[in-house]
């Protein structure tokens, strides 16, 4: 132990960990923010909508909610995310998503455990949304599952990676409608034929990189209901937010 130590104090001296964001300014820890950075990225905090996570104005003591989610309702229980889906949050999650940078997830972990403690049941556990084969066998890996893994180990819960699973692939849902949305995503996800049993009767918290319309994460919730799932909650690393 030890030896080791020595080694990781002699490797953080030659080459001592950078800023994830920007990779140009020495950071204490690794996979930290320098103070730039970390002034820069919109992290969300205050008061919030307790279905979707965007963020409200003012503030409130009981749970408030959006004008989207009071006019159309997520199948979910409750709702948050780490951040606004713009300027360097909107970088790193495309980094992870699409530039192989998995380390990203590690902090995003803990991100995302600041923000759902608050909703987080006792006894839930955590499952991310799942990929097709084909873009899972093309990106390697699973963003959401990653981001699931780094929270679980951040909160000591249990999670099931594939508890839920998409077994086709779905048309790009860029630059349609909200409506047409969800109608492509209607039954895309379902539950494992084994591994699914998992959920039934237990509160669920389900992971995803970004929420857009939430299209996604009802289907995913409405899946994880059909296995026996008595509660769902769902965070997101960000959240899409108008004029953001």
């Amino acid at each position: 132990m030890q030896v080791q130590t020595l080694q990781r104090a002699l490797v953080r001296t030659v080459f001592p960990p950078r800023c994830l964001a920007c990779g140009d300014h020495q950071v204490q820890d690794d996979f930290g923010l320098c103070g730039s950075c970390w002034g820069d990225v919109p992290f969300l905090s205050g008061l919030v909508c307790d279905s979707c996570g965007v963020p409200l104005p003012g503030e409130s003591d009981r749970p408030e909610y959006c004008d989207e989610c009071l006019q159309h309702p997520p199948p979910w229980n409750r709702g948050r995310a780490a951040m606004v889906y713009s300027g360097h949050a909107r970088r790193l999650v495309l980094s992870l998503k699409h530039g192989d940078r998995q380390d990203v997830a590690r902090p995003a972990g803990a991100w995302l455990g600041r923000v759902v403690r608050d909703i987080l049941p006792a006894d839930a556990v955590i499952v991310p949304v799942p990929l097709s084969r084909s873009r899972l066998r093309m990106r390697r890996y699973n963003q959401a599952a990653l981001l699931a893994a780094s929270l679980a180990r951040i909160l000591d819960r249990p999670w099931l990676p594939d508890a839920l699973v998409r077994p086709d692939d779905t048309l790009p849902l860029e630059g349609i409608s909200r409506e047409d949305r969800f109608a492509r995503l209607a039954s895309a996800i379902s539950v494992h034929p084994k591994r699914g049993a998992g959920l039934q009767g237990r509160s669920v918290l389900i992971v995803d990189d970004v929420m857009t319309s939430g299209a996604t994460l009802a289907a995913s919730t409405e899946a994880a209901f059909a296995a026996g799932a008595k509660e769902v909650c769902i965070c997101v690393l960000a959240r899409a937010v108008k004029d953001a």
